[in-house]
């Protein structure tokens, strides 16, 4: 991972088949209850535009659409990258 560049949230979907239980006793069937999410990162090197999915863990922050956030890449495979 060389180089960096700022990409931008287009999507965030919550992954409703995997539910993460945060209590001991529930009350309901989503009592205490967390879910990961999967972000859409658009980024742009040398003209070219990416997109990179991003697994979230539940009880994570999960960014807002629209959001900026960094990118690290390749420089000689820009199509690698890791979302910080």
């Amino acid at each position: 991972m060389d180089k960096q560049t700022e990409g931008t949230v287009v999507s965030v979907k919550k992954q409703w088949w995997l539910k993460v239980n945060t209590k001991m006793l529930r009350m309901g069937p989503l009592d205490g209850t967390t879910f990961p999410h999967i972000a859409k990162v658009k980024y742009s090197v040398d003209g070219t535009e990416y997109s990179k999915l991003v697994w979230i863990n539940a009880g994570h922050p999960v960014p807002k659409v629209g959001d900026t956030v960094h990118v690290r890449y390749r420089s000689d495979k820009p199509k690698k990258a890791k979302v910080l």
